[in-house]
């Protein structure tokens, strides 16, 4: 791996880190303000709202506690370091809004059986402050959700109950002006209906890392066809391409060479160079061999001409 290329992560993940810390003081903030306003309104959706946003606090803070069991240095014990936390983080939280996107949906039928009994001008205040808070949350979590699930799984929980505070703010408007109470079950029931398809497909990206699956973006095949066209080499096998965390992909291979024509020093430069360029792929072991150590139907056969 590159010295570069380290450093570039290690900054990415104190950015992250510090926008996590942020995010999380601003959300736990209001969570109190709005479990006091809830009492004193009275307000049922201020309270369901608030048990949202405790899941947000949930999330946030699981996601610091990972990543700072992965900055740990690997040891005898963990030989590729303490990153899958990061994965287990996003997985866990995750399920827990997958569960919070249930319970919406459930809270939305009942409530249209029986609406409830709404104060809608002290939920109309601290749900426009909630969608502050969030927005605010968004923001920060944005630069990196595209960098580690761990962040984005946050980015999805705030993003989830950003539509929650707008969902309070329009039923609040529309029940106080046309006394329409079945509309804060509707949007409810609307939010709902958004966040399971999207939690859903973030958690089989988590399951896909977590079973050591081909990493997403990424074609195997086209991998190995750029393998193929180094001059020299005749055949792949043993051939695993798979992520330890969100910027950790690994690559393992065994390499069959024309040993009349190439070499193993000539050989692993231009890999090395290959995978970094054009797939961003850091970490490889390679095992060499003029003769294949084993013969299977999956053995990638390279065209090569001397």
């Amino acid at each position: 791996m590159s010295g570069n290329h380290a450093h570039v992560h290690s900054t990415a993940s104190h950015q992250n880190e510090k926008r996590l810390w942020i995010a999380l003081s601003l959300t736990s903030a209001f969570l109190i303000a709005e479990i006091i306003a809830g009492f004193l309104t009275n307000s049922l959706a201020l309270l369901s709202d608030a048990a949202h946003m405790f899941t947000d606090v949930c999330a946030l803070a699981i996601s610091l506690v990972a990543m700072g069991i992965a900055k740990r240095f690997q040891d005898t014990r963990r030989t590729f370091g303490y990153h899958r936390f990061e994965i287990l983080a996003a997985a866990f939280n995750s399920i827990l809004l997958f569960l919070v996107a249930i319970y919406i949906l459930y809270e939305a039928f009942l409530r249209f059986k029986t609406p409830a009994d709404i104060h809608t001008t002290g939920m109309l205040i601290v749900a426009t402050f909630g969608w502050a808070v969030n927005i605010a949350s968004i923001r920060l979590l944005q630069g990196g959700k595209d960098e580690s699930l761990n962040i984005k799984s946050a980015y999805l929980e705030v993003w989830s109950d950003m539509l929650g505070s707008i969902g309070v703010i329009v039923a609040a408007l529309t029940i106080y002006f046309t006394g329409w109470a079945w509309m804060d079950s509707l949007i409810a029931l609307a939010i709902g209906m958004w966040v399971l398809p999207r939690t859903w497909v973030l958690l089989k990206e988590t399951l896909n890392v977590l079973l050591e699956g081909v990493p997403k973006g990424m074609d195997i095949k086209t991998i190995q066809i750029a393998m193929c066209k180094i001059p020299g080499i005749l055949n792949l096998h043993d051939f695993h391409l798979w992520a330890i965390s969100s910027n950790k992909v690994s690559l393992t291979a065994h390499i069959v060479y024309d040993g009349a024509y190439s070499s193993e020093k000539q050989l692993l430069p231009a890999l090395r160079m290959i995978l970094e360029k054009e797939f961003s792929i850091h970490h490889t072991t390679f095992q060499f061999e003029t003769n294949p150590c084993m013969e299977t139907n999956k053995d990638i056969h390279c065209h090569y001409l001397p």
